[in-house]
């Protein structure tokens, strides 16, 4: 049979429970706060954006990084006919560019 407890041990028992209750009310009420609501909307965009900004960044590393191996040799000697064309088509684009930009004056 279980041991029988005494009034004190009950109200001891009573006070610590109504202590943790009121512990975890104030939690909640933390939680549940508006401006806990939107620091952590904040903080979850502000992750969301930094994982796809340096995903961005390192698929740009890589095109880059690519498209430089395709304008070079194996022994890094440049391959001009690949750099000419695309040297006129950038010399192209800036002309349309400035040609634009002197029309609208």
């Amino acid at each position: 049979m279980p041991e029988a407890r005494t009034p004190a041990q009950i109200e001891a028992d009573i006070v610590r429970r109504r202590e943790q209750l009121a512990e975890t009310l104030d939690e909640i009420g933390v939680r549940m706060h508006p401006q806990t609501i939107i620091g952590d909307a904040k903080a979850r965009v502000a992750s969301t954006v930094d994982h796809t900004a340096g995903r961005a960044v390192a698929a740009v590393n890589r095109l880059i990084t690519d498209v430089k191996d395709s304008l070079r040799h194996e022994d890094g000697a440049p391959r001009f006919e690949r750099i000419a064309p695309v040297a006129l088509v950038a010399a192209g684009v800036v002309g349309l560019v400035v040609v634009s930009l002197r029309r609208k004056r």
